[in-house]
């Protein structure tokens, strides 16, 4: 589904257009008025994918929430739309956890995980559904095969030897997309996320057809710190190629953020290089001398969210090397100490990592590659159309590379087979909040000892992240083009003297 442009992805950007025009236009005197419109904007004279124009409106007045960084309102008790709205408008971070909240007007109730005979069942005499099942949870009703679900273990075994492939399995995508099992269902059937469980990948958000599943947005501040001509740096993350387009080349890009107020762009890579030299030589102090059974990089937010949740004996093993996103943030603030510093990529994740207090991110506003173009189309920027600035020439192919599954862990390998010819290296890499799982599982039982694991909770790594634009095959296949243009392959000696306390 991820790679269609589909109504839900077309709403999702109507959306964000419209809240990031309030950031660039809205008065003090207008702002409350501007909010009430936009649902009428989106929903004008029928509905064309609810029952009824009023619930598609309440939808949108939801969407419309979570993208100034407010939270759904209550059900059971009426709350006006702006509500709260006075503690959004403001040019700082605003997000209140959950990041990844449920639209309960949005939500089809899907059906959890179950099987079920449908109309191809032919009532044939071999009945292998009845052999196969190992509970004795099949049986002939009026002709046909029928499951008693109070008896139904949910193994598969029906379907997988029906000739007619008459047995489907029902299950919530969100549902099947959480690698970790934080998708239950609330007392009408609606999903319901275990917040004690969620990573904040949004793996659910995308997964889910109904578009129920949102998260919060600080497009609205940016964009109103943007207006406002305050000083504003942004760090795009590696995963930009081709998010906007065949034909947007860097240079585009870099043009078309200007043009969006931008007073500078520096590449997240840059962070990267420096992460995997420091890596490296972590690797070879700690892990290589045996100091250390196992390490874990840290730059995907939700796999060490993971670690930390699941495996808490582990916590130790997670590299303490700052993240790209940090180490970049930190580095513009030496030279620019009075800026605001924007983060631009496709993870979903980073929004909280931008606001945890254990490490300092030095970073004001998180936005995804959506919600950036929302804010192009709010202010009528054609990245395309853009004649081309100077390019970015801040990192390596190294660094770049993180965009992709095993990225990081290439790069750190090949620090280490540079900087440390003589240590042999061990990289094991995993994609997907599951394999993650089963990765950690492997490591806490002494499977993987003298390892370096890279952990990318998203299939495919950052290009599959919730906040991409383009399919992951189509961009990773332009990332790999990126990466042999590149002029510089490895980052140098003297990044590792950048000192970014």
């Amino acid at each position: 589904m991820r790679t269609l442009d589909t109504p839900v992805k077309q709403i999702r950007r109507k959306i964000f257009t419209e809240v990031a025009k309030l950031g660039f236009e809205s008065t003090d005197d207008t702002l409350i008025h501007d909010i009430e419109s936009i649902p009428y904007n989106i929903v004008q004279e029928r509905a064309q994918y609810r029952e009824s124009i009023y619930r598609e409106r309440a939808v949108a007045s939801e969407r419309v929430r979570l993208a100034m960084g407010l939270s759904l309102r209550p059900e059971n008790k009426a709350v006006h739309l702006t509500d709260g709205v006075e503690a959004s408008n403001i040019d700082e971070k605003y997000y209140e956890p959950p990041l990844m909240q449920v639209i309960p007007s949005a939500c089809s109730a899907c059906p959890p995980n179950m099987y079920e005979v449908s109309n191809m069942c032919r009532g044939c005499v071999a009945h292998p559904c009845m052999q196969a099942c190992p509970k004795g949870a099949i049986s002939m009703v009026n002709g046909k095969s029928h499951i008693d679900q109070t008896k139904c273990v949910k193994c598969g075994k029906c379907k997988s030897v029906c000739p007619y492939d008459a047995i489907s399995h029902k299950e919530r995508p969100c549902e099947r997309a959480c690698g970790v099992k934080a998708i239950g269902s609330d007392e009408l059937g609606r999903a319901q996320i275990d917040n004690k469980k969620c990573v904040s990948c949004g793996m659910c958000m995308v997964s889910c057809p109904f578009g129920a599943i949102s998260d919060k947005s600080q497009i609205f501040q940016l964009a109103h710190a943007l207006r406002e001509g305050t000083e504003i740096i942004a760090e795009i993350a590696p995963a930009y190629i081709s998010q906007f387009g065949d034909a947007v080349t860097p240079g585009k890009f870099h043009a078309a953020l200007s043009a969006l107020g931008f007073t500078k762009v520096y590449e997240v890579a840059l962070g990267a290089d420096i992460g995997a030299i420091s890596e490296a030589h972590h690797y070879a102090k700690e892990v290589a001398t045996g100091n250390l059974p196992f390490l874990l990089t840290s730059c995907c937010p939700s796999w060490s969210m993971l670690a930390k949740k699941q495996f808490p004996t582990m916590i130790d093993n997670i590299s303490q090397e700052l993240t790209p996103m940090v180490a970049t943030a930190r580095s513009i603030k030496k030279e620019h100490p009075n800026a605001h510093v924007v983060f631009i990529g496709p993870c979903a994740a980073k929004k909280l990592e931008a606001m945890r207090n254990s490490v300092r991110s030095d970073v004001d506003f998180v936005i995804t590659f959506e919600e950036l173009w929302g804010l192009f189309d709010a202010k009528g920027i054609d990245p395309a159309a853009m004649e081309p600035s100077s390019s970015l020439h801040d990192a390596t192919a190294a660094g770049r590379g993180y965009a992709v599954a095993g990225g990081v862990a290439g790069a750190i390998e090949a620090c280490l087979k540079e900087y440390y010819p003589d240590i042999p290296v061990h990289i094991e890499h995993a994609e997907s909040l599951a394999e993650c799982k089963k990765m950690l599982t492997l490591a806490k039982v002494g499977k993987l000892n003298g390892c370096m694991i890279e952990g990318m909770a998203c299939p495919g790594g950052c290009m599959g992240g919730a906040g991409t634009n383009a399919p992951y095959a189509k961009a990773a296949k332009a990332l790999k083009s990126y990466l042999a243009s590149s002029t510089e392959k490895l980052p140098s000696k003297e990044l590792e003297e950048i000192e970014l306390n």
